[in-house]
């Protein structure tokens, strides 16, 4: 299995970054993707294969650890693409919410 968990939704409460700009404040760091449950269940295909994904976005994933747990806010695609790619992690901005 690529991830821990596929989840549906976010179950942690609103942490109010909202822009890339918020984001970009948080060093990335890497995590491995067995350890993120997503908060997504569908992936857009055309997101996937684009070369150019990332270039409206942040290059990093978006990830938030809250309770202990590493949840996949942003970024399915660039996860999946490590895994194609047999990568066990991924270099993510993690935002730690208590």
């Amino acid at each position: 299995m690529i991830f821990k968990s596929v989840g549906d939704g976010r179950p942690y409460p609103d942490h109010g970054y909202e822009t890339t700009k918020q984001w970009s404040e948080i060093a990335p760091r890497q995590v491995r993707l067995d350890e993120l449950i997503t908060t997504k269940r569908t992936l857009n295909l055309d997101t996937l294969l684009s070369d150019d994904s990332t270039f409206y976005g942040d290059l990093f994933a978006h990830v938030v650890e809250w309770r202990g747990v590493l949840y996949l806010e942003d970024g399915l695609h660039r996860a999946v693409r490590a895994a194609l790619q047999q990568r066990a992690f991924l270099h993510a901005r993690v935002l730690v919410i208590s």
